[in-house]
């Protein structure tokens, strides 16, 4: 089969790919959506399942760094599609938006699934074709894309591609990070996939394990290698996870990377100060037992209390601590990281196509006419609606590339 006459092949049917078969159908091309699922959007459903955090509120500037090394190479795009045209688009699509208390941008419906029915809708009738069930296996020695299907291997061609097959987390989903190798094999430059806004394992003793597993741990610090964020944290059986956790992903990484082990440390009253903390645990404990003592001096809820015993496992009691060492334990509880959770189970990855292998326009150097859009590109970024900004943005720029390119190469 080929695609003719100003025709856009899109592989990959998550956020930055159906955005970049709108971009390119409303301006006139003849656009196919080729995914290896048998529906589009299906990671876009799970991250609705938390609410469907689109974008954030903050300043662009603020915005711009939270995507750290990257920023340079994203700025551009999310500059021309920036968090209050994303709001714009949905709302376009009959779904009200509105800014949470921590400024985080959601639909009002809180759900991914009516903007998707919506959005389909809408790209049925700007005429976009969807073939699902093809899995996209890199190119022939003629250039076209090679998919295998039900029914085969087959091959298509297109005056313009772009290419949106998101990272390797959630492979269920689609996502399989299969592509890196094909890109690779390809002379593509390829930064390795890594987990990002991962959990990370601790090696729990089987006491606080079996007892505080699926406990969260509410507002608190979270510091290591010489950065602090405020936030939350979910015990597992096999460590932590939550936005506190995920939000230092990459000191966490890097310090993992380069040591094999790392520690966190964890404010548990990051509103007082060691003084005021001293000053409360130095009253007379009477017949009160420690835990209940740390619960009303302290205000520490017992996963917390049992955080402290698990870190002084081996060392003095808790009992025995004077008030300002146990003071100094609450504001800086010691946490041994053994490693990261499973890329298959973080919510984003790290790494992907090299920045250096794509031009302005993202497309790719070594394949022109190809494109390359979302988390297939090597950025990450903490949640809090910035994965979702960035793959929509990257997306835009890619269908706008790919529809310049297309035009005078059509047939």
């Amino acid at each position: 089969m080929e695609l003719r006459n100003n025709s856009i092949a899109v592989v990959g049917a998550g956020p930055a790919g159906l955005i970049a078969a709108e971009v390119a159908a409303q301006g006139g091309a003849r656009v196919t959506v080729f995914d290896r699922m048998p529906a589009a959007g299906r990671k876009f459903l799970l991250a609705g399942r938390g609410g469907l955090n689109l974008t954030h509120s903050e300043p662009l500037d603020a915005f711009l760094a939270r995507y750290g090394a990257a920023t340079p190479h994203l700025r551009a795009a999310i500059e021309a599609f920036p968090p209050e045209k994303l709001r714009a688009w949905c709302e376009a699509l009959g779904q009200e938006t509105f800014v949470g208390s921590s400024g985080r941008v959601f639909p009002r419906s809180l759900k991914a699934s009516p903007l998707l029915r919506a959005w389909i809708r809408r790209l049925d009738a700007a005429g976009v074709v969807f073939r699902p069930r093809h899995r996209w296996t890199g190119w022939g020695d003629d250039g076209a894309l090679t998919f295998e299907t039900p029914s085969g291997v087959v091959t298509e061609r297109a005056d313009a591609t772009v290419l949106a097959l998101g990272g390797a987390s959630w492979p269920r989903l689609g996502s399989d990070g299969s592509w890196a190798g094909i890109m690779a094999h390809a002379g593509i430059g390829i930064v390795p996939l890594r987990p990002a806004n991962a959990g990370v394992r601790v090696d729990w003793s089987a006491v606080f394990r079996d007892r505080f597993e699926g406990e969260p741990l509410k507002r608190i610090a979270l510091s290591l290698a010489g950065r602090s964020v405020r936030g939350e944290a979910l015990v597992t059986r096999t460590g932590l996870e939550g936005g506190g956790i995920y939000a230092l992903s990459t000191p966490i990484r890097d310090a993992l990377d380069a040591a094999g082990e790392a520690t966190l440390s964890i404010d548990l009253r990051p509103d007082l100060t060691a003084a005021a903390l001293t000053a409360k645990l130095g009253a007379p404990r009477g017949k009160q037992s420690l835990s209940n003592f740390l619960r009303k001096a302290a205000n520490l809820a017992p996963v917390a209390i049992g955080l402290l015993h698990e870190a002084q496992s081996g060392g003095a009691p808790l009992a025995t601590l004077s008030a300002d060492v146990l003071a100094a334990l609450i504001k800086a509880v010691p946490v041994r990281l053994s490693g990261v959770a499973d890329i298959a189970k973080a919510i984003s990855t790290a790494g992907g196509v090299a920045f250096d292998a794509i031009d302005a326009q993202f497309m790719l150097r070594k394949q022109p006419g190809t494109f390359v859009a979302g988390e297939m590109l090597d950025w990450e970024a903490p949640t809090g609606g910035y994965l979702l900004q960035a793959c929509f943005a990257t997306g835009v720029a890619a269908g706008q590339g790919a529809l310049a390119w297309s035009k005078p190469h059509a047939n």
